[in-house]
C-alpha cells in the first residue's frame, strides 16, 4: 500500500484493544496481541502508547497500522541481509484465517512459530538518550570505551552494538555486556546477531539519510526455528523501536527532536509524573501531534 491509502485508512480513535477474534489470545505485550493460529502466530499492534514503562490510558490513532506497515516495509527492504517471520502471502493468510476488516488487515501480521532470543539487540550510531547518560558517568556504554570528549547526539565513530536483557513486563531492560550476551545465548550465536545487528543498523542509516531522517539508534529482535535458523521478528525499525531525527535540524550537543514518543514523554517530565500507574490522560494536541510524527516517518520512507 502507499502512504495516502494507509494515511486514509487510520482511524479516527485508537484501538487500545483486541476482544472480537475467534483464536486463542497467547501474549499481550505493550503494543502487541499475539494469538494462536495453530500453524502460526497473529501479532497484531493496538493504538496502546507507554512510556517509562507504563502503558498510558490514552492511545494514538492508527499508531498500529503505522508501525506494521513500516516494518512490513524494512522486512522487503532487509531480506538480503535476513529472513523475517512473516508469511509470505500476507493477503492471501488474512483471506484464509478470515481477518477481512481493513484496519485489522493493517495492523496485523501472519508470522511463523519461532522462538525469541532471550536479549534484545540494540545498535546505536549516536550517543543519546540512555548511552549518553552511561557515558557521562563512565566513559563507557555496555563496556564499551568510547573516546573522551564527545557531546550529546554526537555520531560515534562506529555504531556499537548494546544489548540489553529482556524483563518481563512491567519491569525495566538492564543493559549487558558481550561476555553477559554470550553466556546468555551462547558465544556463536551471539557473534551472529551482533554482527547482523550492526549490519541492519547501516543498512537502515542509509536509507533513512536518503529519506531526510537520521536514525540515531534501534533495537532489534531475533527468532530461531526448530533447525537453529535466525529470522528477524517482532517490529523493525519503527519509531516504537528506533530514534528517528529530521536530518535537517539535526545538531550534536542536545537532544534533536524526534518522529517518536519523546514528544510524549517531555510532556509527562512536565508534569512531573512519578512514572508509575496509572499514568495521567493526554491532552488532544499531545496525541494529534505524536500521531503526526509517526505519519512523517513512515510518509518520508514511504511516501
Amino acid at each position: 500500500m502507499n502512504f495516502a491509502e494507509i494515511a486514509a485508512a487510520l482511524p479516527k480513535s485508537a484501538v487500545t484493544s483486541i476482544d472480537n477474534l475467534p483464536f486463542p489470545r497467547i501474549a499481550s505485550g505493550k503494543v502487541r496481541e499475539i494469538f494462536d493460529l495453530g500453524d502460526a502466530l497473529l501479532l497484531v499492534a493496538t493504538d496502546r502508547l507507554s512510556a517509562f514503562d507504563v502503558i498510558l490510558p490514552d492511545g494514538i490513532p492508527g499508531k498500529g497500522a503505522i508501525l506494521t506497515q513500516m516494518s512490513n516495509w524494512w522486512f522487503a527492504q532487509t531480506t538480503g541481509l535476513i529472513p523475517n517471520h512473516l508469511l509470505p502471502d500476507q493477503a492471501g493468510e488474512f483471506a484464509r484465517r478470515g481477518l477481512t476488516g481493513r484496519d485489522l488487515q493493517l495492523r496485523s501480521m501472519v508470522v511463523r512459530k519461532l522462538k525469541p532470543l532471550t536479549i534484545e539487540c540494540v545498535a546505536r550510531g549516536y550517543l543519546i538518550g540512555s548511552g549518553w547518560s552511561a557515558y557521562q558517568k563512565t566513559g563507557s556504554v555496555c563496556g564499551i570505551r568510547l573516546p573522551a570528549g564527545l557531546r550529546q547526539a554526537d555520531r560515534l565513530p562506529e555504531p556499537i552494538f548494546t544489548p540489553t536483557t529482556k524483563a518481563p513486563k512491567g519491569q525495566h531492560d538492564e543493559p549487558i555486556d558481550d561476555a553477559q550476551g554470550a553466556a546468555t545465548i551462547g558465544a556463536d550465536l551471539y557473534a551472529r546477531v551482533k554482527q547482523l545487528s550492526l549490519e541492519l543498523y547501516r543498512f537502515g542509516h542509509d536509507r533513512a539519510r536518503a529519506a531526510g531522517m537520521i536514525l540515531a539508534d534501534t533495537k532489534f529482535e531475533f527468532g530461531t526455528d526448530a533447525a537453529g535458523k535466525l529470522f528477524l521478528i517482532d517490529e523493525v525499525l519503527t519509531p516504537d523501536s528506533s530514534r528517528y531525527w529530521p536530518a535537517d535540524r539535526y545538531a550534536p550537543n542536545q537532544s534533536p527532536p524526534s518522529y517518536d514518543k519523546q514528544f510524549v514523554r517531555d510532556h509527562l517530565v512536565a508534569l512531573k509524573w512519578n512514572q508509575q500507574p496509572p499514568a495521567p490522560r493526554l491532552p488532544a494536541e499531545v496525541i494529534s501531534r505524536t500521531q503526526e510524527k509517526y505519519l512523517a516517518a513512515l510518509k518520508n520512507l514511504i511516501g
